[in-house]
């Protein structure tokens, strides 16, 4: 823990008092989204105090031009960069002529409140300006779920020993820089800006892709609730920026409002030509409702969405907290209503890793949206790798793979790899598995085969065609070993037989193999069609056999595990709990030759496999690799601490699984690895919510039956969550006393709880 500012409240994130050193961090903490699009949480009016300004826009992105000291064959041309989009929120305010700015002047009784709950961000505070007027404040603002291209503000000043004369200044500005370009570009080029008494807007396309976005706006003022007549004054206009004044005069104790609906309408979802005029029609429907009423709908969207995704934790606020400030941000980043899209680990609140597309998504993501989303999400999120099929080819061929390998990529927006790391981007292909995997994952949960003979088993071809064409045969081992590459574990790079990534290409070609044979059975038609597509033939399928059949695993007969590569041994197995916390964390420490050098694992690698092919390992044996890595591992990935939580309750170390639970659950909260500066760790809270349900809760899918083996920490007086499996709706309740079950519906359900059948009728509450 490296921070501990955020007060402890089930549904909201809370912060007392005003620091300059911590605005940063909570302009993360505190960020908004509606999956459409998102902004850290900045302040509407001016700040000259250090501040890293974020808004922006799911899918649109630049290719910003790849900065390596020199280059390689088959290195990525860009790094896909989400775009800091045009600035909507800005009101800059004065009071009796000065400007309000809370770097310059006294602040008392701060408060921020990000209302997970109702989906609302708010701020209140009082000042004393070096004028002596002395103000109280108060500003809420809330991106629509309904409306995904509006977002709504609402600020409110009341002059507190004195009458005042208080300017809004409202503008919206394309003039906007991203503060991890490669080679400081702009990306925006302006082309057109206009108002229309209080409707504002500047329009701006990006340099390369070519994205169109009308960034609007539309103001109104009010004194003490009542809707002023001000005409406002055309304050500045620019080809990247129009702002506006509304000057009104207010006394002492009287409330000056402004009200500003504001957003982004974009050329993925209008033609170019009516983008002016669907801004309009947003904010004519915004106007009309009002912002209050905009805020019930917004609250009865959030209503829905923790009906079924909610999970309550009894007797443990910072628990329960933490786990529903992760499920809120990943429902502000990716609520499934557009296949193109997908989830990027910073979601809406950085630019850290480019906004992308990574692994992440189908190894952590998918089992939480399977479970809270219809089915429908879920299969979006197959389809998006799916439609990228062609070009995870075509970065194969850029290697030298042929005959229809598919190497997805580690990085991407539009399925082209696009990631900045030679080690990454050239080594780390396991990310191949994790596609794989999540096609396997979704049938096994969701029971829905359709959609491997449709799409799926290409997929899966040219997965399977890759695996085949890395491996070498090695004569000294008599099997084929898979050189030059990095695990999960990112610290270790350009090894040798990592063992997971040698598992899951075994288990890859197994599954396309099963899957094949199962659709020349069963879809005969489809298992035509694709065998002529890609000229398929069983002499090549006999060759993936082979490999898969006598695939290498490094083993230590000493220690009785499989080891992480050829060479760990080698290295200086010195614990982690021995280290100098002041080392801490590595990657900020440690030089990287340092760090490569060290035995110590970023997030879970050979621990990842027992994860993923539990049912392939016996509990012993999945002890003794744990308490072989888990010493070693540093967790300085947000994707690690989830796995060991899991798998330390699969053995029955529930306080190490708690422990390892609030980290994860409280990584961006306590700022764990000192970063949340740089955005929230959004794909990893995928892994908090399986925590519970797969850690706790001990939830499993084994043939097609629902398994549970409930356990509890002790902090926890009890805990409740519930899934959607196979269309039906199953609410879990875990407590010291025992464990309860009821399933919604007409249709009963049966499943395994410690190993023993029960029935779920509907309407009747199971005790077990």
């Amino acid at each position: 823990m490296n921070q501990n500012y955020i007060i402890p409240n089930e549904w909201s994130i809370i912060e007392d008092g005003f620091e300059k050193e911590r605005v940063i961090s909570s302009e993360s903490l505190f960020s908004i989204g509606n999956g459409a699009m998102g902004q850290r949480a900045n302040f509407e009016e001016t700040y000259s105090g250090k501040t890293f300004p974020g808004s922006y826009i799911a899918g649109v992105y630049y290719p910003d031009k790849t900065k390596v000291g020199w280059w390689k064959n088959g290195y990525p041309e860009y790094f896909a960069k989400v775009l800091n989009a045009p600035n909507w929120i800005g009101i800059d305010v004065e009071i009796n002529g000065e400007n309000l700015d809370l770097n310059k002047i006294e602040v008392r009784n701060f408060r921020r409140e990000l209302n997970m709950k109702e989906g609302w961000l708010s701020r209140s505070f009082e000042a004393k300006l070096a004028n002596g007027t002395q103000i109280e404040v108060r500003i809420k603002r809330f991106l629509s779920l309904d409306l995904d291209e509006l977002g709504a503000i609402h600020y409110e000043i009341r002059p507190l020993n004195k009458s005042a004369k208080i300017s809004f200044n409202p503008y919206v500005d394309s003039g906007v820089k991203n503060q991890d370009a490669n080679w400081e570009e702009i990306f925006w080029e302006a082309l057109d800006s206009g108002q229309e008494t209080d409707f504002g807007f500047v329009q701006a396309r990006t340099f390369k892709t070519g994205f169109n976005v009308v960034t609007y706006m539309k103001n109104s003022v009010f004194l003490d609730g009542k809707l002023q007549e001000v005409l406002p004054k055309l304050e500045e206009e620019s080809s990247t920026k129009i702002k506006l004044n509304y000057t009104l005069n207010a006394s002492e104790n009287q409330w000056v409002s402004m009200v500003k609906f504001g957003g982004y309408t974009v050329s993925t979802n209008h033609p170019e030509e009516e983008l002016i005029s669907a801004a309009k029609n947003l904010v004519s429907q915004a106007t009309e409702k009002g912002f209050e009423k905009l805020l019930e709908e917004q609250k009865r969207a959030w209503a829905k969405i923790w009906e079924m995704a909610d999970i309550t934790i009894e007797g443990d606020v910072k628990a329960q907290q933490g786990i529903r400030f992760n499920i809120f941000q990943l429902n502000q980043t990716y609520l499934g209503k557009d296949a193109r899209l997908n989830i990027g680990p910073k979601g809406f609140t950085g630019e850290k890793y480019g906004g992308s597309t990574y692994w992440d998504t189908e190894a952590y993501c998918l089992p939480f949206y399977m479970s809270t989303k219809n089915q429908k999400v879920a299969r979006n999120l197959l389809a998006y790798r799916y439609n990228h099929l062609e070009k995870a080819i075509e970065n194969a061929e850029k290697l030298g793979f042929k005959n229809g390998a598919a190497l997805y990529p580690m990085v991407t927006m539009n399925g082209e790899e696009c990631h900045n790391e030679w080690e990454i981007t050239f080594e780390e292909i396991h990310r191949n598995g994790a596609i794989a995997f999540a096609i396997f994952n979704y049938v096994r949960y969701t029971g829905d085969f359709s959609y491997v003979p449709e799409k799926g088993l290409e997929v899966l071809i040219g997965i399977a065609r890759f695996w085949h064409q890395r491996v070498n045969w090695s004569e000294a081992k008599g099997k084929y070993v898979m050189l030059g590459v990095t695990g999960p574990n990112e610290y270790e790079n350009n090894i040798n037989n990592n063992f997971y990534t040698n598992y899951i290409a075994k288990w890859c070609i197994e599954f396309t193999i099963e899957n094949i044979d199962k659709i020349e059975k069963e879809f005969h038609s489809d298992y035509v069609r694709i065998l002529n597509k890609l000229r398929l033939s069983k002499a090549e399928i006999s060759e993936w056999k082979k490999v898969a059949e006598n695939m290498y695993f490094p083993y230590s007969e000493e220690h009785k595990v499989y080891l992480q590569q050829d060479g760990f041994l080698d290295k200086d197995l010195t614990p982690v709990s021995e280290l100098d916390k002041s080392q801490r964390p590595l990657n900020q420490k440690w030089s990287w030759d340092r760090i490569l050098r060290s035995p110590y694992i970023k997030q879970a690698d050979t621990l990842q496999t027992f994860y993923f092919f539990e049912d392939h390992f016996t509990t012993e044996e999945l002890e003794k690799h744990f308490d072989f890595y888990e010493p070693l591992t540093v967790h300085e990935s947000s994707l690690s601490p989830c796995v060991h939580s899991i798998q330390a309750a699969k053995l029955g170390r529930m306080e190490q699984a708690y422990e390892f639970y609030l980290r994860t659950s409280r990584l961006d909260l306590d700022d764990y690895n000192k970063e949340v500066e740089e955005g929230l760790h959004i794909t990893s809270m995928a892994g908090t919510w399986m925590s519970i349900v797969e850690g706790f809760g001990g939830m499993r899918v084994k043939n097609d039956q629902l398994h549970f083996n409930p356990q509890i920490p002790e902090q926890w007086k009890s805990y409740s969550f519930k899934i959607i499996f196979r269309n039906k709706i199953l609410t879990i309740h875990v407590s010291h006393e025992g464990n309860s079950f009821s399933v919604d519906g007409e249709e009963e359900l049966e499943i395994l709880v410690n190993g023993n059948p029960v029935k779920v009728e509907p309407g009747n509450l199971v005790k077990v």
